[in-house]
């Protein structure tokens, strides 16, 4: 069996057994006492690998063939899979993933944070296909390959993969990929229009285009037209994110989405982050708020809270809700949000930099604290909980790494106990690992 490659690889130099799965999707062996990741590997794997980079610990390589195959290796379902590089599991059974994701973050709470959860939470996970209901797909005008090529970047490399549809973005987006390069190519600046944001709201598909020069009148009637024909909203972004401004229909509805648990419309510009995954986000937000357990009139914290995603579902309990975000626009929205669901006194938001010491310095005490930080974690806001000491902490993560670190600080350090964990599956077939994490103090 060929594993799928995705570099050009030499002569293979050994053959291992593949023990287990790194957090990048990789196979990890021990050869001669020293680890080497694999490209393209699984589990229980006899593999025959080529090196292509050699370190003094550790050594990387490609498979380029399976001897003894996993019972979990499966046909993956994209044909451009080993090529592109939105995917790096779909040759890996789907629950076998969600476990060994699991395990991605049992190891880093206890070899990173040194704590152990008292109990592992049941993975959250929802659509396998069809589920990214954002993504940002580059543009590129390749003469030597026919023209435009629209798609997410190759594994590993700068070129855009030269693909006409896609498993994990929906039916209706993955359809336009083809005719999407062919109104780019009519474009007197198709070599001017690097990038194409996906966003699929509740109500309402946008395609957000980057342009590094101003649109003809000839482009905009082309541009009209695939709209029209595709039944899409389209915007164009000139410079920056706040720069993005809508172009076509000229009457546009709002763009939102729902979390109709909590009776919820939590509107949003196409440049704003939301979740790619809506129905694991549903899932997501309701599990944290069992967790959390905010009850009428408690005082709780949403740090990081963007556009209110959980202060909004927190305000319905009637908690008393103070969001904390880094981005004035952010917070502007989300107020919006609080009042146009009718919450605003349930809710208060403040601009704060939680990476600033000076500004965490000042933060209130509050009875519970949900925190949602951005990869690089919150261990600026997780220092201030020796002073105001929240009875009860759930804590979402986007980088197990950085969650055991925090983790580690609030149970070794400040006293708490790490009651529950587990990971959420925001992005099927990828390595990323989301997670969930529940601290109380006594």
């Amino acid at each position: 069996m060929e594993a799928p490659l995705n570099r050009p690889a030499p002569a293979p130099s050994a053959t291992a057994c593949v023990e287990s799965l790194d957090r990048d999707g990789r196979g990890v062996a021990r050869v001669d006492g020293k680890a080497v990741f694999i490209d393209g590997a699984l589990p229980g794997e006899v593999v025959e690998y080529a090196l292509f980079r050699g370190k003094r610990n550790y050594e990387l390589a490609q498979a380029v063939k399976v001897i003894k195959p996993s019972a979990s290796r499966v046909e993956p379902r994209c044909r451009y899979f080993g090529v592109c590089g939105g995917c790096s599991l779909q040759h890996f059974d789907e629950t076998a993933q969600v476990a060994a994701k699991q395990r991605v973050l049992e190891d880093a709470l206890w070899h990173i944070g040194r704590v152990r959860a008292e109990t592992m939470l049941a993975p959250v996970h929802g659509l396998h296909w069809r589920y990214r209901n954002r993504a940002r797909l580059s543009a590129r005008n390749v003469p030597g390959k026919g023209g435009v090529l629209v798609g997410f970047r190759e594994r590993k490399s700068t070129y855009v993969a030269d693909m006409s549809s896609c498993e994990v973005l929906p039916e209706a987006v993955s359809v336009l990929i083809p005719s999407l390069r062919r109104f780019i190519a009519r474009l007197s600046i198709c070599d001017r229009l690097p990038q194409v944001e996906v966003v699929v709201a509740d109500e309402v598909t946008v395609l957000v285009l980057r342009i590094l020069s101003p649109l003809t009148a000839a482009d905009e009637s082309v541009l009209r037209e695939f709209a029209e024909d595709a039944g899409v909203h389209l915007w164009l972004q000139s410079k920056g994110p706040e720069s993005v401004m809508p172009f076509w229909p000229e009457a546009m509805p709002p763009l939102y989405y729902s979390l109709p648990e909590f009776g919820l419309h939590i509107a949003f510009s196409p440049t704003d982050f939301t979740q790619v995954n809506s129905v694991v986000n549903r899932i997501l937000v309701r599990r944290a708020l069992a967790l959390l357990d905010p009850r009428p009139g408690e005082r709780v914290g949403d740090y990081f809270c963007g556009l209110g995603n959980f202060t909004l579902p927190i305000a319905r309990s009637g908690a008393l809700v103070t969001g904390y975000e880094g981005s004035d626009r952010m917070v502007a929205r989300a107020r919006e949000n609080a009042e146009a669901n009718g919450l605003g006194r349930e809710c208060r938001f403040e601009v704060a930099d939680l990476a600033d010491p000076k500004i965490c310095a000042t933060l209130r005490p509050l009875d519970k604290v949900l925190v949602d930080p951005p990869r690089e974690g919150a261990i600026e806001a997780v220092k201030t909980f020796s002073r105001t000491r929240p009875r009860r902490i759930v804590y979402v993560s986007c980088d197990p790494a950085t969650l055991a670190r925090d983790a580690g600080l609030m149970v070794n350090a400040q006293g708490y106990a790490l009651r529950a964990a587990g990971i959420v599956n925001m992005f099927a077939h990828t390595s990323h690992v989301e997670s969930l994490a529940l601290f109380e103090r006594d």
